[in-house]
């Protein structure tokens, strides 16, 4: 199954040659930005959670310049950010809303306007909508973007540490 994701992630050398990109070459330059290693990709994997979870919009781009940054693995940085989607996302804010309310003690119902202000339209775009609601949900994502982004580093780790010691048992005995 490895390989097959291997073959579907471009190489340094297509990055390269791409026209669109190749001005990212001398910083994609480097090899543990490519290698599939323990802390590499746990690494990767906890970068793509965390930038996958606290910010909406332009998450490949933060985690893919924090793996660059952290040497981490760029493609498991990449892919990992995928962890919101537009099935994941509205149970995901959702709860870093209620975990944020929790924290800053503020009511669980979102904001209603005060009698001054106009009531909102009907199609306000969803940006609008997600910054009405202030500061629980950003509080919410930072808790919710850290925790998550740290225990996807652990359990990435730990999940690579047993399948590693499991495939050396198996070697042993064969």
């Amino acid at each position: 199954m490895l390989e097959r994701w291997r073959a579907l992630i471009p190489t340094r050398e297509q990055i390269g040659n791409n026209r669109w990109l190749r001005w990212l070459s001398p910083y994609l330059g480097h090899p543990k930005l490519w290698h599939w290693s323990r802390r590499g990709v746990a690494l990767g994997v906890g970068i793509g959670v965390f930038f996958g979870l606290l910010i909406p919009i332009a998450q490949i781009p933060f985690a893919a310049a924090a793996a660059v940054i952290m040497r981490a693995n760029l493609p498991a940085a990449a892919a990992s950010t995928l962890v919101t989607n537009p099935i994941t996302f509205a149970p995901v804010y959702f709860a870093a809303y209620r975990i944020g309310a929790w924290v800053t003690g503020e009511k669980l119902d979102p904001p209603t306007p005060s009698a001054g202000t106009a009531p909102p339209a009907k199609d306000a775009g969803i940006w609008q909508r997600i910054t009405a609601l202030g500061t629980p949900l950003v509080v919410g994502l930072a808790i919710t973007a850290s925790l998550i982004g740290l225990a996807s580093y652990l359990l990435t780790s730990i999940g690579w540490y047993w399948y590693v010691r499991h495939k050396r048992r198996r070697l042993r005995r064969s």
